[in-house]
């Protein structure tokens, strides 16, 4: 077989892992609090020998792990007491070493501050438990109902945010020992995902097309292979 057809299965594999990395994104523009994931490629020289038979090249393509982009979204008013925003770095801790930027955030059936999926929000006294009342939350996290100061949002950066591991859309783990955030909390507010989505779409398609020129190229060697196979078995 001709060895070239693997650099271009190589090029059509990486776009197409591609091609569902800029899906997630897309299907996620929506999504509150939600980071987009991204990926780079790099590619081998051919050394001056590749065609060397005793050279036995595989794929000379290869991208680096998946990575997040962290940047933050836009914020918009909800109006939602028991919504919250982070204006700047930091995350807001959960249990479980679980970390999110998600703040649309409810009480359960006991009361305790939960994200939008069930999992408790941390303060400095530990799982946060609001008594009925007006809800306010300062700049600085901490939560007051009826006057009566409960607990401070637990909200921590990292120095090493590749190390954050992604959960779901809007949720990441880490064993890091997360530091005091100094942003700013605002409540009534969202975080939009960070997705753009017509540069997304600008991607996809640019993709889409790089994919179909690896798979013309790879229809090419395989007709080229085939072509001289038949042309030796009639010597």
């Amino acid at each position: 077989m001709n060895k070239a057809i693997y650099i271009a299965l190589s090029g059509a594999v990486l776009r197409e892992l591609h091609m569902d990395i800029i899906t997630q994104n897309l299907a996620n523009a929506d999504t509150i609090g939600y980071k987009k994931g991204k990926i780079s490629f790099n590619d081998y020289l051919l050394p001056q020998d590749f065609l060397a038979e005793r050279i036995d090249f595989k794929a000379l393509s290869y991208h680096s792990p998946l990575m997040i982009d962290f940047s933050e979204g836009n914020l918009y008013k909800t109006g939602n007491p028991l919504d919250i925003a982070i204006d700047g770095n930091g995350f807001i801790a959960l249990e479980g070493s679980r970390y999110t930027r998600r703040g649309d955030l409810r009480k359960d059936k006991e009361n305790f501050l939960v994200t939008h999926n069930g999992i408790k929000v941390l303060g400095e006294k530990g799982a946060i438990k609001l008594p009925d009342g007006k809800v306010e939350i300062n700049s600085s996290g901490r939560i007051i109902v009826n006057g009566v100061e409960i607990d401070t949002i637990k909200v921590v950066h990292f120095d090493k945010l590749n190390e954050l591991k992604k959960v779901d859309d809007s949720l990441f783990h880490s064993q890091q020992q997360g530091k005091k955030s100094l942003a700013m909390i605002k409540q009534g507010f969202l975080e939009t995902s960070n997705v753009n989505v017509i540069s997304e779409m600008v991607k996809m398609i640019v993709t889409l097309r790089e994919y179909e020129a690896y798979q013309k190229a790879i229809h090419t060697f395989d007709e080229a292979t085939a072509k001289v196979n038949n042309e030796i078995g009639r010597l």
